[in-house]
Parts: C-alpha cells; sequence; structure tokens
C-alpha cells in the first residue's frame, strides 16, 4: 500500500483507544477495488471520484482486518454516508491526493467522522462561509485555522448525521479548537483530535 510516513506519524498520535485510523496515497487502478456492491451507487462519478472512493474502501477493509472481520462491502447511500457492516461505525474521506478511514466497534464508538484536507490556507473569502462571527474573533482570521474550522465541522457533521438524519450548514456547528469540542445545533457536543502534518486530519466522535 502506498502510504505517507508523515502522515501514518501523525494518525497513530491522532487516534483514540478503540479506533483504527488509516490512509493511502491514492493511485491509478484504485477504482478497480470497488467492488460489485459498491460500484453501481458510482456509475455516473468521474474516474478520478471512482479511483478516490475505491482507496478509501481499500483501508476500511485493511482496518476490518485488523479488527478480526471479514473485508466486506461499504456501499454509498443516497445521502452520500458509507452504509457500514453491522456492529461497525465509520467514516472515510479524501481529498485529490489521500484517502483516509476510521473504524471502531459500534458497541465503543456509536458514531465516528474523519476528514482530510490539503495543509493550505484557506481562502479569506470562504471564512465568513464557514466560521460563525465567535470563531472567527478566536482565530483571528488565521488562514489555517480557518482550513482546520472547516476540516473540524465536516468531520462533526459526518459524526452526527447518522444519528440524527439532519443536515447541517457550517453555521450550525460551533467549533472550540482549545478544548477539542463542537456543539452542535441539535444540542448533542461532539469530541473532536487533529493533525496538522502532511495533511490537515480531524476525527470526530461520540
Amino acid at each position: 500500500m502506498a502510504t505517507d510516513e508523515i502522515l501514518e506519524r501523525a494518525l497513530d498520535a491522532l487516534a483514540v483507544p478503540g479506533v483504527l485510523l488509516g490512509h493511502r496515497l491514492i493511485a491509478s487502478g484504485d477504482e478497480l477495488a470497488l467492488l460489485p456492491d459498491e460500484i453501481g451507487a458510482f456509475a455516473t462519478s468521474v474516474d478520478k471520484v471512482k479511483r478516490a472512493s475505491g482507496a478509501a474502501r481499500i483501508v476500511a477493509r485493511k482496518l476490518m482486518a485488523q479488527l478480526g472481520q471479514p473485508e466486506q462491502a461499504v456501499p454509498k447511500a443516497a445521502s452520500g454516508a458509507p452504509i457500514w457492516p453491522p456492529g461497525l461505525a465509520g467514516s472515510l474521506a479524501h481529498n485529490s491526493q489521500v484517502a483516509v478511514a476510521a473504524l471502531a466497534r459500534r458497541a465503543d464508538f456509536p458514531s465516528l467522522g474523519i476528514d482530510v484536507e490539503a495543509a493550505e490556507p484557506l481562502d479569506p473569502e470562504l471564512l465568513n462561509l464557514v466560521a460563525t462571527a465567535a470563531e472567527i474573533r478566536r482565530i483571528a482570521e488565521d488562514p489555517y485555522q480557518g482550513r482546520l474550522l472547516f476540516a473540524v465541522k465536516e468531520a462533526v457533521y459526518k459524526t452526527v448525521h447518522p444519528l440524527d438524519g439532519v443536515f447541517l450548514e457550517h453555521h450550525d456547528v460551533e467549533v472550540n479548537l482549545a478544548d477539542g469540542t463542537a456543539a452542535v445545533r441539535t444540542g448533542r457536543v461532539v469530541r473532536f483530535r487533529t493533525s496538522l502534518s502532511s495533511q490537515i486530519v480531524v476525527l470526530a466522535f461520540i
């Protein structure tokens, strides 16, 4: 498996007990890893999306094996969320370079969310779309912090949506980077951990 040593070390430090994390550098041919139960959901997708989605599922199946589970299909629901085998909770994410996955036993973690973003500043013009007024005051408009906020909110949405079925806008999530919690308008408080290395990665969990 093609991996990034710096990112691998960062993921090892990011993980919480009971949660497995993994990654793969997206490579030509990864689209062939999509199984029959998975490929239908990507029938109209462009090749780079199929490739990244296949790469993420390669990682997920490796994590299943580490949990002593058979390597199974992870179909995509109509909402876009992955459908995990019974007893497992997980999350997938990718950017143009790397795919990541998080997996745990549902008895230990009812829901997980992961996101990966390029370690690049967020366009200042996007900051108001992503961050609330209070968040902007706290980060002093640091564009890297803006990108981190975006990643946190994506991971939190992935964590909350399977449980509540509620669509969230960016401003529906208030992030406190200092204490690693995000308050959602539904009343949930989600914990998260962040890593900045060759990529920005956020793991959110309940």
